[in-house]
């Protein structure tokens, strides 16, 4: 089975060293996540295309090599191709071709329009008008109630006839687009776990660049869990060919002298320099570029282009921000697209206690007054302080803070009931049966478990559940440190 990738067009239009390169990029970045996968697949260059060949008898790798390529960027789109020799005694003889079409589609067009595209490379007896116009015939006979629509039809049947090979193409899967890692230079993300932060992030990694994240801590443990399984996800899903870092400051020191010392008008701003301060010294040692911010126009008073002028004074880096004339609305439907919505909910919004009245305009006078009063190395401090992890490693760090939390296989319907804490697209998209036909499951999303759980019948013992095992362990950890001790990990029995 075989899957035809095409690049991103910005990546087609450039000098043929650049496409070349940014090519062998993405193939190599195709061959670390497969093989981090345990995909068994090869990915070949083929300068116009990329293919990643899996064995026919691996369903299960071509279903994952999909999931895959979705989310890996540089990729504009993908379709499974059904390859076959165009006939060597007569070219003209349509009926092979027509066979893998039919079979392709045939279960899918009934009931829709549709339009036959061909494409042809290299001298053949025929055009390509005319194989169309037979494999449209065709379909109209073997597909009940379809119609052809060239302008827009609901289905797309394409095939491409490379000289004496002939393509039939499966479905077209749109992919990221942008460009692949690392192609573009490394930056600093500050990722609160929010929904414009993740989404900032991301749109950064999609346009190719490494995204390392600095956290500042304003919420304690929990702020930090939920933040760092922000940081894993998108590493994960988006961005697992390469390691990036992630830094957390434990900024609480200077939320109090902020507190203490600052005019309540001028709080989110002088909160918002030191930020850049001390991401502008992160920055630095990892070599980074720049510095990303989820920042989006007029959406809170430290966000107007007064305050964001004073702000960006704070630091001689550059500051990017993707989201500047975004909605919040429409960030959100990129959060949700993304994945990272649920995270975000389970976020509550720490700086926003910081000014009860705030301003629009800070004066720099006003400022540089009210800057006099903190004392300049607290800033150096916390980031000397700070900790600092490979995103890959978070999921290894939870297992070893969860030693203490018991992972159970054989479940007691009298005594356990199990709780499965994905998101609901992640429960519609893959259910989960109960091990026993006794056995309770429940549907409790990460995000709402930590006030639903006091409610629940503390005779029990909660078994938390998700696909992978690490966001259960970091909620049950943070339940046990809460004072449930009736919680634990479910871990199906190995098949």
């Amino acid at each position: 089975m075989k899957f035809i990738v095409r690049l991103h067009a910005e990546i087609t239009i450039k000098s043929k060293g650049v496409r070349k390169r940014y090519g062998k990029v993405l193939v190599n970045n195709l061959k670390s996540i497969l093989r981090r996968n345990d995909v068994n697949a090869k990915v070949i260059w083929c300068w116009d295309r990329i293919e990643v060949v899996v064995a026919d008898d691996a369903q299960q790798d071509a279903n994952q090599v999909s999931d895959i390529l979705q989310r890996v960027p540089g990729i504009s789109w993908f379709s499974r191709s059904h390859e076959l020799p165009l006939p060597e005694g007569d070219p003209t003889d349509f009926t092979p071709i027509m066979e893998e079409v039919l079979a392709c589609w045939q279960a899918i067009i009934p009931g829709q329009s549709f339009a036959v595209r061909v494409k042809r490379k290299g001298e053949h007896p025929f055009r390509s008008l005319d194989l169309e116009r037979y494999l449209g015939g065709a379909i109209l006979k073997h597909c009940a109630d379809s119609k052809v629509n060239l302008k827009k039809p609901d289905v797309e049947v394409r095939v491409e006839i490379d000289h004496d090979v002939v393509r039939v193409f499966g479905h077209k899967e749109q992919g990221l687009g942008g460009f692949p890692l690392p192609t573009q230079e490394n930056v600093l993300s500050l990722l609160s776990g929010g929904f414009d932060s993740s989404v900032a992030s991301f749109q950064l990694l999609r346009r190719g660049a490494r995204v390392h994240f600095c956290f500042f801590n304003l919420g304690g443990a929990q702020h930090e869990t939920g933040v760092r399984q922000t940081a894993y996800y998108l590493w994960q899903q988006y961005a697992s060919s390469h390691p990036l870092k992630f830094i957390s400051i434990d900024f609480a020191p200077v939320v109090e002298e902020i507190l203490t010392k600052v005019d309540n008008g001028l709080m989110g701003v002088v909160l918002k320099r030191q930020m850049l301060r001390a991401a502008e010294i992160v920055a630095n040692n990892l070599h980074t570029a720049a510095i990303v911010t989820g920042e989006a126009l007029g959406q809170v008073s430290s966000q107007t282009l007064s305050n964001l002028s004073v702000i960006d004074e704070a630091t001689d880096k550059l500051v990017l921000r993707p989201l500047i004339t975004m909605d919040k609305q429409e960030i959100i439907n990129i959060a949700q697209q993304i994945g990272t919505a649920d995270f975000a909910r389970s976020m509550p919004e720490y700086c926003g206690v910081i000014s009860n009245k705030p301003t629009v305009k800070a004066q720099c006078d006003a400022l540089a007054e009210a800057e006099s009063q903190l004392d300049s190395e607290l800033i150096k401090q916390v980031v000397r302080q700070s900790r600092v992890e490979d995103v890959s490693q978070i999921g290894e760090a939870t297992e070893q803070r969860v030693q203490k939390v018991d992972a159970v296989q054989s479940v007691n319907g009298a005594t356990h009931e199990i709780i499965d804490i994905r998101s609901q697209d992640e429960v519609d998209n893959k259910p989960f049966n109960a091990p026993k036909d006794d056995i309770m499951v429940r549907h409790i999303p990460f995000f709402k478990l930590a006030t639903a759980f006091a409610d629940l019948d503390n005779s029990k013992t909660y078994l938390l559940y998700c696909e992978k095992g690490v966001m259960s362990n970091l909620q049950a950890l943070y339940l046990q440190e809460q004072g449930h001790q009736n919680v634990a990990v479910y871990q199906p029995p190995s098949k």
